[in-house]
């Protein structure tokens, strides 16, 4: 049986621990690193993957196409490979695994359609996969799902959804609403709460009432380093939710707030009081905060 050659844009944080999974377990995986950071074609040498010239050699090589890209970029990554695939006279799978709504779905299946691509829409649940663990599942919908599907035969745990192009960005918008947008609503509490001098006590009732907070506020470090990851993921969300009659405006602001974060440049945030106030200073730069003893 031959082996599916698998294509990967881009080697990101999430994208190259793909590859190294499907890799790992047999496949090869190809990507094309015209254009990314050193950072990036580190990873993928790490990764083991093999790099093509152009996208052209790209979809070429390959019998399925993994989009693993931050949100603003899937539309436009979509209609690249749609312009070397047409180039090229090819048509492999193309499997969009990005955080977006179901309309930005269903619109790169448009724009995929023209020229025949066969599409799956998907969405990425977890951490960037390691081997031996189990928290990073993929939500597959459309009618090439269980195509898709075959690669759990190679390290992913992939899970196919009813209800067509979609339905797997859906369950994805849906999920990060509520993780990040806790993170959004936990950063404004712990800089607020910072500003207030109040931290201590806080936590210290959340301890007696709501002891999950402290979990998820104790994993705001990891914002500053995706936050700019996240601004698009916001608005998609926001765009989300107001198909379903709601106003755009919390997840917006959530957008704005990421920005925010992201345009603040944090570095060496080890934990949540940190992470506040050094958020607290690159706001108010000025500003003089009172002490326990005022």
């Amino acid at each position: 049986m031959t082996r599916l050659v698998v294509g990967i844009l881009a080697p990101g944080e999430m994208g190259h621990a793909v590859g190294a999974m499907l890799r790992g377990n047999g496949l090869r995986v190809l990507t094309n690193l015209a254009g990314r950071s050193p950072a990036s074609v580190e990873r993928a040498r790490v990764a083991g993957l093999e790099t093509v010239a152009d996208d052209d050699a790209l979809v070429r090589g390959i019998d399925l196409f993994l989009s693993i890209v931050p949100p603003a970029e899937a539309l436009p990554l979509a209609r690249r490979i749609a312009g070397a695939a047409r180039t090229a006279g090819v048509k492999p799978l193309y499997v969009d695994c990005n955080a977006i709504s179901p309309a930005s779905a269903r619109e790169i299946g448009t724009i995929l359609g023209q020229i025949g691509l066969p599409y799956v829409d998907a969405g990425i649940v977890g951490p960037p996969p390691r081997p031996q663990e189990t928290k990073t599942r993929f939500y597959a919908s459309g009618n090439e799902a269980p195509r898709f599907a075959a690669l759990g035969h190679h390290g992913l745990d992939i899970r196919v959804l009813d209800g067509g192009i979609g339905a797997a960005s859906g369950l994805k918008m849906c999920y990060a609403a509520l993780s990040k947008g806790t993170w959004a609503l936990a950063t404004q509490v712990v800089v607020t709460a910072a500003q207030l001098n109040v931290t201590e006590a806080l936590r210290a009732e959340w301890a007696l009432s709501r002891k999950w907070v402290i979990e998820e506020v104790d994993r705001l470090p990891q914002v500053p380093s995706k936050a700019y990851r996240w601004v698009a993921e916001m608005e998609e969300i926001a765009a989300t939710f107001a198909t379903a009659g709601f106003s755009p405006d919390m997840f917006n602001a959530a957008a704005e707030l990421f920005q925010t974060v992201a345009d603040a440049k944090l570095t060496e945030v080890r934990s949540a009081k940190t992470y506040a106030e050094k958020l607290d200073a690159a706001l108010n730069p000025a500003a003089q905060r009172p002490s326990a003893a005022d």
